[in-house]
């Protein structure tokens, strides 16, 4: 708190007659970059869920630091229960039981946050030299060692189509036609 009301040239008590503490700030964080994420607007379920998780992953890639906050203990804001709560409205609209439209929004959550981690993990700048780890990674799958994992990095690399964002549309668009699978018969 100190280091905030510094920053934003005050002093550390007078924050307090604006937030209660400082789980309430960092609520507002995460609220903040929720209220960045598109609510669906898209008639088809599939196509608003697809819409929503575009629009989310981008909103993380945004604010890589956000995804560690929406999950400690902090409480969730307007936007963020706004949001799941419109989740929830598409897929029981559509047809999705109640346990079976939690189920959907485990498994859509946990593939956007999976891939959020993911991508902050692996995230490079290639106009740089690679650091130590992405050169030991380097040299082991150019090695015979792991002939598979080479050839896929290596057709990865030179395919200027494999992006991050068309990898994420994929596995999204596979769990949508799961879920459209499964809706029926829960």
């Amino acid at each position: 708190m100190r280091k905030l009301a510094q920053a934003l040239g005050v002093e550390a008590m007078s924050l307090y007659n604006h937030v209660a503490n400082k789980d309430e700030i960092l609520a507002g964080m995460v609220d903040a970059v929720f209220s960045e994420v598109d609510l669906p607007d898209a008639r088809d379920w599939k196509q608003a869920m697809r819409q929503r998780y575009l629009s989310t992953r981008d909103a993380f890639a945004r604010h890589p630091w956000a995804l560690a906050l929406l999950h400690s203990r902090v409480p969730l804001g307007h936007a963020t229960l706004r949001h799941h709560d419109e989740v929830l409205a598409r897929l029981r609209a559509a047809g999705f039981s109640l346990e079976a439209a939690a189920y959907a929004c485990s498994v859509l959550d946990s593939y956007i946050y999976g891939f959020a981690l993911r991508a902050q993990r692996l995230a490079f700048d290639s106009s740089k030299p690679p650091d130590e780890a992405s050169a030991t990674m380097i040299r082991q799958l150019t090695s015979q060692a792991y002939p598979n994992l080479a050839e896929m990095a290596m057709a990865i690399a030179h395919d200027p189509a494999h992006t991050p964002a068309r990898e994420f549309a994929f596995g999204l668009d596979l769990i949508l036609e799961g879920l459209d699978h499964h809706r029926d018969k829960t």
